[in-house]
């Protein structure tokens, strides 16, 4: 009979992330041993890493923080929701934050080049994807820097880590600046623009829009007269829906991203968006 129970399995499974049979399979092997076993799914998990490098990572965790006027954000991404969600791989997903902090990586290349532990890290990926019995990847890294940086992080189910995160930094000061970039990095989060400004589209971008909306127009049978002011208009609706300074502001419509920051005092600098997966 099995030296181990229900209750110990249920342990294991939390403590790696691994499938059921591979914890049955270990603590049999280790006599009920839960330290032992815990061993043998890691040394299976390393024999196992070449087999995983095809697979796809499309589950993971968005983590953030912001230290003296510096946010720093990753994606780290794992193989299914269950290992999202176990506590190894958000304990790993909090080194790989903090490793970006520390080091001040500005790409996901020199990131896993940054010493952690004694050795870089992208060899703690390896061991944390042999622990997890899953491939685990860090796939981006962002930096903002300004006076005011707020870090958002949303959850698109309450039983996963945060999926959606958000870095927003303004230059401005006191509470009614600090409010605005929260406001505004949880509407970020909301309605993921792809530019801060007009000018960061580009002009190539701006150019086939144009020519889309002249040529839609005009299948439309819209009147010449009225091309030009109908193709500005679409374009304006382009801009609402990608810029994020012409964005209508997810509390109240009326105003735009430019004008409630503008009454907080607050200048945008720089954001980043990212959503596990996409």
């Amino acid at each position: 009979m099995a030296n181990y129970t229900a209750a110990d399995i249920k342990a294991l499974r939390e403590r790696t992330g691994a499938g059921m049979m591979d914890v049955k399979k270990a603590l049999d092997e280790a006599n009920g041993d839960a330290e032992k076993a815990l061993e043998l799914i890691r040394i299976k998990g390393l024999k196992g890493a070449t087999k995983r490098e095809g697979r796809s990572t499309a589950e993971g965790l968005v983590a953030a923080t912001v230290n003296d006027g510096v946010g720093v954000m990753v994606e780290v991404n794992c193989e299914t929701d269950f290992v999202a969600k176990a506590a190894p791989f958000i304990e790993f997903s909090n080194k790989v934050l903090a490793a970006a902090v520390a080091s001040g990586a500005e790409d996901v290349d020199s990131l896993l080049t940054a010493e952690v532990e004694g050795k870089p890290l992208s060899e703690l990926v390896i061991e944390a994807g042999a622990l997890l019995g899953e491939k685990v990847a860090v796939r981006r890294l962002a930096r903002v820097t300004g006076a005011v940086v707020d870090a958002y992080l949303h959850k698109t189910s309450k039983d996963l880590p945060a999926q959606v995160g958000v870095l927003f930094a303004v230059e401005g000061a006191g509470d009614e600046a600090a409010v605005a970039a929260h406001d505004v990095a949880v509407h970020i989060a909301a309605y993921s623009p792809n530019y801060l400004t007009r000018e960061e589209v580009p002009a190539e971008l701006v150019d086939s829009e144009r020519r889309i909306a002249d040529e839609t127009a005009r299948a439309e049978g819209k009147p010449e007269a009225a091309l030009t002011k109908i193709v500005e208009g679409r374009l304006t609706g382009f801009f609402k829906e990608n810029v994020l300074l012409d964005q209508p502001f997810a509390k109240d419509a009326k105003k735009s991203i430019a004008q409630v920051l503008e009454e907080a005092k607050a200048t945008p600098v720089a954001f980043a968006r990212f959503r596990v997966g996409a």
